[in-house]
C-alpha cells in the first residue's frame, strides 16, 4: 500500500491550496483517512479526517471553517481544500490511512498504519 501526497507549495496569507493523497496497491478498504501536519520544531498534529464509508468528517479546531476534507472513492484520492491560509498553517502535511480506526482514536496519529511522504505548505505573511 502506498499513499502519495501532493499539492503543497508557497502561498500568501489569505490564499488557498488543495492537497491530494492518492492510495495505490490497496487490497482492502480504509476505514478512515486523515491529514496531519508537522511544523518546524513542533510535534505532528491532527488536521482532519474522513470516514471511507459514510463520509463523516472531523477537524482540528483551528482549521474548522477554513479547511475541508473530501474523498473521491472512485479515484482512491482524498483531498484537503485549504482556504484563508495563515502563516501558522506552515508545515509538512502528511496523509494517512487506517483499516481499523474507531471514532475515539481517529484523531490520533498512532491509530494510522499507512502514511504518505508529506508535502510542504509554506504560507508567507
Amino acid at each position: 500500500v502506498q499513499l502519495q501526497a501532493s499539492g503543497g507549495g508557497l502561498v500568501q496569507a489569505g490564499g488557498s491550496l488543495r492537497l491530494s493523497c492518492t492510495a495505490s496497491g490497496l487490497t482492502f478498504t480504509f476505514r478512515d483517512m486523515a491529514w496531519f501536519r508537522q511544523a518546524p520544531g513542533k510535534e505532528r498534529e491532527f488536521v482532519a479526517t474522513i470516514r471511507w464509508n459514510g463520509g463523516s468528517t472531523a477537524y482540528e479546531d483551528s482549521v474548522k471553517g477554513r479547511f475541508s476534507v473530501v474523498l473521491d472513492k472512485a479515484k482512491g484520492t482524498m483531498y484537503l481544500q485549504m482556504n484563508s491560509l495563515q502563516p501558522e498553517d506552515t508545515a509538512l502535511y502528511y496523509c494517512a490511512g487506517s483499516p481499523s480506526t474507531i471514532i475515539s482514536t481517529r484523531r490520533q496519529s498512532a491509530a494510522y498504519a499507512y502514511w504518505g511522504q508529506g508535502t510542504l505548505v509554506t504560507v508567507s505573511s
